[in-house]
C-alpha cells in the first residue's frame, strides 16, 4: 500500500506545529507534555479532559492555546446551578414581533473551554453529550449544526468530593484523551514566579494567532491521510484486547480491571498515533508513537473492580505493563 502523504509535507507541518509550541510556551512554563496532547487532540479532531490540582495551570493552557488556534472560543464555569439551556441556549419571544427567536449558547464556539466539569449535574453533562459527540445541538424544536473545528477542553478537580457528580463513563469515553497535569519542576516554578497572569495581564505576553479555522481542518485531513502498515494496526488491536482478556496476555494487574476498553479506544489510538507521527514530521506510523499516546488514550477508559478501587490500584501502571509485555511488531 503507498504511503498516502509525503515526508516533505508532514516536516512542513512539523514546523507549523513547532511554532505553536514556541509561542504558547512564551507563557506557558514547562507542561510539554500537555501542550502535545492538546495538540493532539486538536490534530485528531477529538476532544481532552484535564485533570489536576487547583492552580497547575489548566484554564491558562487551554487559554493561550485557543487564542494561539485564531478560533472563536468560549468559556463555561461549571456549577452545581448550572443548566443544560445555559450551555445549549434557549427558546425567547419578542413581544413587539410577537415571534419566538433563538439565542445561543456558549458552545456554538470553535473552542469551548469547560471548566470543572465534574461540578455539573448529570442533566448538564448529558447536554453537552450531543454537542461533543455529533457536533450539533438542538433547542427546542430546532437542530443546529455547530461551526467547524468544534475543540471541547475540559478540566476537572480531582481532589474534592463534596459538590461534584462523577462524569458518566458514556461521557468519559468520548474524550479522545484524558490528560494529567502535574506539578511544575523546581526550575519551571521559579521561572513562574517572574511570569504569570497574577503579576502579568494577559495581553502583555502578545500571544499571536497562528492557525486559523481553515488551516486546521486541513491539518486534521491531512492527519487522517497518514500510513498505517497492517502490523501497527494489529499491535493497536492487541493493546485493546489485552485490558479486555488480560488473562490471554499474562498481564499481574489484570486481576484488578473490571472493564476493558471500548472500541472508541482502538479507534483513538489509531488516529492519535497519527497525530503523534505528524508532530515527530513523520508521515508514517511506528509502534513507538503508538506507545507515546497509549497513557492518554487508555487511562479513562479502563474501569477497576472494587479490589482495585481499594488497593488504589493505578490505571497507568496496567498500561505500563501491557505495553512491556505486548510484543512490538
Amino acid at each position: 500500500m503507498a504511503i498516502a502523504v509525503s515526508q516533505e509535507e508532514a516536516k512542513v507541518y512539523q514546523e507549523k506545529l513547532s511554532q505553536i509550541r514556541s509561542e504558547i510556551s512564551k507563557l506557558v512554563i514547562g507542561q510539554s507534555k500537555t501542550v502535545n496532547s492538546l495538540l493532539r487532540g486538536l490534530l485528531c479532531d477529538g476532544h481532552v479532559l484535564l485533570e489536576g490540582v487547583p492552580g497547575v495551570a489548566k484554564t491558562t493552557i487551554i487559554k493561550t492555546f485557543a487564542t494561539i488556534a485564531g478560533c472563536s472560543q468560549k468559556r463555561i464555569q461549571f456549577t452545581a446551578d448550572l443548566l443544560p439551556a445555559d450551555i445549549t441556549g434557549i427558546t425567547a419571544y419578542n413581544e413587539k414581533t410577537k415571534e419566538f427567536y433563538i439565542v445561543k449558547g456558549p458552545v456554538f464556539a470553535n473552542f469551548l473551554m469547560a471548566d470543572e466539569i465534574n461540578r455539573a449535574t448529570p442533566k448538564v453533562q448529558s447536554a453537552l453529550l450531543e454537542a461533543m459527540q455529533e457536533r450539533q445541538v438542538t433547542i427546542g424544536r430546532e437542530t443546529f449544526k455547530l461551526q467547524l473545528p468544534f475543540f471541547v477542553m475540559a478540566t476537572s478537580n480531582p481532589l474534592e468530593s463534596e459538590g461534584i457528580y462523577t462524569l458518566p463513563e458514556a461521557q468519559i469515553d468520548r474524550f479522545l484523551f484524558k490528560i494529567l497535569v502535574d506539578y511544575p519542576t523546581l526550575e519551571d516554578e521559579r521561572q513562574v514566579l517572574k511570569k504569570n497572569i497574577t503579576i502579568h495581564k494577559f495581553e502583555e505576553f502578545g500571544i499571536r494567532p497562528i492557525l486559523n479555522p481553515e488551516e486546521i481542518i486541513k491539518l486534521q485531513n491531512f492527519v487522517k491521510n497518514i500510513y498505517c502498515s497492517e502490523k501497527v494496526e494489529d499491535y493497536i488491536l492487541h493493546l485493546v484486547d489485552a485490558t479486555r482478556n488480560s488473562h490471554k496476555y499474562k498481564l499481574n494487574l489484570g486481576k484488578f480491571i473490571e472493564t476493558g476498553c471500548s472500541p472508541r479506544a482502538t479507534i483513538a489510538l489509531y488516529i492519535a498515533s497519527k497525530a503523534e507521527a505528524l508532530l515527530n514530521g513523520d508521515n508514517y506510523v511506528t509502534p513507538q508513537h503508538v506507545k507515546n499516546i497509549a497513557h492518554d488514550s487508555l487511562r479513562h477508559r479502563i474501569i477497576l473492580n472494587y479490589e482495585g478501587e481499594a488497593e488504589n490500584i493505578s490505571k497507568d501502571d496496567i498500561i505500563t505493563e501491557l505495553l512491556a509485555k505486548i510484543p512490538i511488531p
